[in-house]
């Protein structure tokens, strides 16, 4: 089957999007491929689409669970085997999950980078039949670019298990170092490809708006722009704030942050995506791997952490490549308020050790022991017990994530699941002898197929409905089935995780490399600046963007607020030139009253030729007696 041929067939286009076929030729003739697509350029269809075509399994590495989740949903409504291994899922899960990859019909596996440490991972891919290795983000494999992950450097492991298979990058943003360090650190073979589009998007406007009153600015921006929109803010409370104020002004919108729950999430990320909703209010917790093409704006309340990020967040706006807004709201405050976050976010060492050994304490970890094991951490309870900075404690755990002490996922969500631990007629027999379990197990077995093989998701509530017992007995049963030696129960999680990826270490062996740190601040530092100077100066503002991204010598967009206002200011003047020229020509055969005078006068409105009359009398230029206008 040719890739048109798949596409149609799983995906229902007739063709491909602009550079889609080309790296996707690439892969399929082994090369090692680097495609730098923008936010809704469609990067997943260039790694699914041969990875169908060829015999054998796609490894994909991606950073974002919340992404994998919705790429293997989408892939498994499209009858194709996907599975995903993140924190949090037990050993068992992680085996059977590895065991189908090599024995069973699994086309795709999801990995988070972290998830390539182990071991057993890396063991069990020794004996798949991989054809393409993914790497989604890719951007954040360098030390340079926006979202440095450390565990992304193992990748090229991979390699080593099978030195033949291409391997694709993927990513949004880069700059020409970033793209350089991809290339390097995912050891590119000589004759590697990169496809790179222009990070130009025409149907989107950009604009900065200086403003003391963000509150108004927020409602001009709300009522002057219909459509649906997104509004980014930093802090959980701010999105809902917002969001209540617009209530209040009967603009209909809701809020997003990663604190809500998975259901709660899921809701109100279907009631906008369906315009139930008209606006969101989120923190940058959301829009990733949302595909919603008919954003009309996307609207920021607090200058972004780098280009990068503002350049992927306000690129949600007009996937349909019809007209939208990208409008970051400025004042000089956030100048100041950014300065402070900034030393916030550069812990020092000691800072960083004493989060670690807390860490230890809370999670009681031994020393020496620990590895590979998971835990759910509640940030709040975890500063307040130990009397901890939160901000600094956040940015001492990525720290001690990036030095590869242990993995921090800000929010898993993992839905219950189970698996039968015995064989059918093990299962039949527990039946007979146990009247009573009866019905719990036979709607066990008729609502949930292939739990014999493989842990299946289950919803508690469903199952409470369909045997007619509380959420509560339906736990209990489960829970009393697995002390039973009969199933295997996971039950939902939906917190931040902590997972050590090496045992426990004492504090004097734990190194954290203080001028990585400083590397790190200065990198931040240019990132900040450059956001700073987008804000703040009167350049166009596509060009700015498309500069920082190397593509020197852009034109003009003709449509962000710098390229608006050239023009209101080119059309004045011109407007003034020819009113003026209009008025000497006929002073000059004749005297006239102010309203002959504006009559006769072709081109302007009539405050544009009032304008100009006062400004030649100011000047000198033509007189006047008090009724009438003379040279």
């Amino acid at each position: 089957m040719t890739t048109r041929e798949l596409l149609k067939q799983y995906w229902g286009h007739d063709n491909f999007r602009p550079m889609q076929e080309e790296i996707i030729a690439s892969v399929l003739t082994g090369n090692d491929t680097l495609a730098l697509l923008p936010t809704g350029g469609g990067k997943s269809v260039c790694f699914q689409v041969p990875a169908m075509a060829r015999d054998g399994i796609c490894i994909v590495v991606s950073p974002l669970i919340a992404l994998m989740k919705d790429q293997v949903e989408n892939l498994r409504a499209k009858g194709i085997d996907a599975i995903s291994i993140v924190s949090g899922m037990s050993r068992r899960e992680v085996d059977i999950a590895l065991d189908n990859c090599i024995y069973g019909y699994t086309k795709f596996l999801y990995l988070s980078p972290e998830r390539l440490l182990s071991e057993l991972v890396q063991e069990r891919i020794k004996y798949m039949n991989v054809n393409l290795f993914a790497v989604d983000e890719a951007h954040c494999i360098s030390q340079w670019g926006y979202d440095f992950r450390p565990p992304y450097l193992h990748i090229a492991d991979l390699r080593e298990l099978h030195p033949k298979v291409p391997v694709l990058g993927l990513t949004a943003t880069a700059t020409a170092d970033v793209r350089e360090d991809i290339k390097e650190k995912l050891q590119f073979k000589p004759g590697s490809l990169t496809f790179q589009q222009s990070f130009a998007r025409k149907n989107l406007s950009y604009v900065v708006r200086h403003t003391e009153n963000k509150s108004r600015s927020l409602m001009d921006i709300a009522t002057g722009i219909k459509g649906s929109g997104i509004i980014y803010t930093r802090s959980r409370k701010g999105t809902m704030d917002v969001a209540k104020f617009l209530n209040q002004n009967n603009i209909r919108a809701d809020f997003y942050h990663a604190g809500l729950s998975a259901d709660e999430r899921a809701e109100k990320q279907e009631a906008w995506k369906n315009n139930r909703t008209r606006i969101i209010v989120a923190t940058n917790a959301f829009g990733m791997g949302i595909d919603k093409p008919d954003v009309r704006f996307v609207a920021h309340l607090e200058i972004p952490d780098s280009l990068e990020a503002y350049y992927q967040e306000a690129g949600r706006g007009g996937r349909d490549e019809q007209k939208a807004y990208a409008v970051l709201l400025y004042d000089q405050i956030d100048r100041a308020r950014r300065e402070k976050m900034f030393v916030q976010n550069f812990p020092s060492v000691d800072e960083i050790k004493v989060v670690y050994h807390q860490l230890g304490n809370y999670c009681r970890v031994a020393y020496d022991t620990g590895e590979g094991a998971s835990f759910d951490i509640d940030l709040a309870e975890f500063c307040a017990q130990y009397k901890l900075d939160p901000i600094k404690t956040l940015n001492s755990l990525k720290f001690l994530e990036q030095n590869e002490y242990v993995a921090f996922s800000e929010s898993v969500y993992l839905p219950s699941r189970f698996r039968f631990e015995v064989l059918n007629e093990e299962l039949y027999n527990f039946q007979i002898q146990n009247p009573g379990w009866e019905p719990f197990v036979k709607t066990l077995l008729r609502s949930y197929g292939g739990a014999f093989d493989n842990y299946v998701r289950l919803r508690e509530f469903d199952l409470a409905r369909r045997t007619a017992m509380s959420v509560q007995q339906v736990i209990e049963g489960l829970t009393q089935l697995q002390s039973f030696g009969l199933l295997s129960y996971l039950p939902q999680t939906d917190k931040p995780q902590i997972t050590w990826t090496r045992p426990r270490q004492q504090n004097n062996n734990i190194y954290i490399d203080k001028a990585d740190i400083d590397n790190r601040k200065a990198t931040y530092r240019q990132k900040m600046e450059a956001v700073f100077a987008y804000a703040e100066h009167k350049r166009c503002r596509s060009q700015m963007l498309l500069a920082y991204f190397d593509e020197q010598n852009a034109p003009k967009c003709g449509s962000c607020d710098v390229c608006l206002a050239e023009k209101r200011r080119k059309n004045a003047s011109e407007i003034f030139e020819n009113i003026t020229n209009e008025i000497v020509q006929l002073l000059s055969t004749d005297n006239y009253t102010i309203t002959e005078l504006i009559t006769a006068i072709k081109p302007g409105n009539e405050k544009e030729k009032i304008e100009t009359i006062r400004l030649l009398l100011d000047a000198g230029k033509i007189k006047t007696d008090g009724e009438r206008y003379y040279l």
